[in-house]
């Protein structure tokens, strides 16, 4: 039966036919959407866990942790979360979009300025409404205009500079340590590491890591619904952050944490991607074959290793002409709408791990055919 259309204004719903195709109404398609880049949301393991944590935990504290809902293997998830990461404390949290609201809700009262990267995420720009203190953008990705912000605010104030680490809507990635350089010491730097987790780094530990960036002044926030194909967040910070959440935040003393289930799915996830090194180097190979493909074509690519490529029509026609490019590949065409992307949409095609040649070599094959009709970031 053919999907009727929402009654809203939500895209037609996708059925998972496998690791990467989907059925969109009668066809089956390669699937570059999502954020799934190792696909450990399908992976044995982690889904053995989840069904052992059910059958072991049940499905939910119904609590909030600052009462009666702070089950045991939270602590253990945070540790090994925080020792992977190298941070000194990791705090979860609901979802990876609440992170850094609990951040936000933490610091309030210690920071005088909210200093936000023009293009950053929407939970970043929700995050430093929370700061009850004034919130000034800086130019995107611009050290120079970053320290001229800076320096507006004169010697005693305390900031909070707020940017993703790994921009998730064309694949740059944050100067973070030029920041650090700009800022006073009394700031803290708040990253939003969604995208770049388990993606960046010499061990997969996120723009932090690619960076080089010094954690004494740094926060962390990830989801663990992307690389680790799981689902909700974590908070990477200082003790005292992370001490400041716990007993000021009102999300997170409000709230009902994460399934047991789900942690212990978290767990398995982080597990595989330790011990199965070819997942990233997989990854980092589909990336490479497809970009080199459309260098070798003098076609705009964000020279980073980030598996993201941004594609902007020209105007309504080329993205109808990219789209029909693109199912006659059996590609599905992602095209989306979404915060840090232009208004009037783009295509964004997320590369994983487990996507075959022919289907890599498929898609750069459509991006070159209609060559004159995009354009990059």
């Amino acid at each position: 039966m053919e999907p009727r259309d929402p009654p809203s204004r939500l895209p037609r719903a996708l059925a998972q036919v496998d690791r990467t195709c989907v059925r969109w109404g009668r066809r089956r398609l390669s699937y570059f959407g999502g954020c799934d880049y190792f696909r450990l949301s399908s992976h044995p393991q982690v889904l053995a866990a989840l069904a052992e944590g059910l059958a072991r935990h049940g499905l939910n504290v119904a609590a909030s942790r600052t009462t009666t809902g702070n089950h045991a293997i939270y602590a253990a998830a945070e540790s090994r979360l925080a020792r992977f990461f190298g941070a000194e404390r990791a705090v979860l949290a609901p979802t990876g979009y609440t992170t850094n609201l609990l951040v936000a809700q933490g610091l309030a009262g210690t920071v005088t300025h909210a200093v936000l990267d023009q293009r950053a995420h929407a939970s970043l720009r929700d995050a430093a409404t929370l700061c009850a203190c004034p919130v000034i953008e800086f130019p995107h990705r611009d050290e120079a205009g970053l320290a001229a912000v800076l320096r507006s605010m004169g010697a005693r104030a305390r900031p909070l500079v707020l940017t993703d680490g790994l921009f998730a809507c064309d694949g740059t990635i944050a100067p973070l340590r030029a920041y650090l350089r700009v800022m006073p010491t009394s700031g803290w730097l708040l990253v939003d590491d969604a995208h770049g987790a388990g993606v960046l780094g010499r061990l997969g530990r996120g723009a932090v890591e690619q960076e080089g960036a010094n954690r004494a002044r740094l926060i962390q926030t990830c989801t663990l619904s992307k690389s680790f194909g799981v689902y909700g967040g974590v908070v990477l910070a200082t003790q005292t952050v992370a001490d400041r959440i716990v007993e000021r935040s009102r999300l997170f003393a409000g709230s009902t944490p994460l399934p047991p289930p789900w942690v212990a799915a978290a767990l398995a996830a982080l597990r595989v991607f330790r011990t199965e090194p070819g997942l990233r180097q997989r990854l980092a190979d589909n990336t490479r074959l497809v970009k080199s493909v459309l260098r070798d074509e003098h076609l705009p690519v964000v020279p980073t290793p980030a598996p993201i490529l941004a594609v902007y029509p020209r105007h309504r026609t080329a993205r109808d002409i990219l789209q029909r490019q693109l199912l006659r590949r059996d590609i599905f065409p992602s095209f989306i709408c979404y915060p840090g992307g232009p208004p009037q949409g783009y295509y964004r095609f997320a590369i994983s791990s487990e996507h075959s040649r022919d289907q890599l070599l498929r898609l750069s094959d459509a991006l070159v055919a209609c060559r004159e009709l995009w354009q990059g970031a």
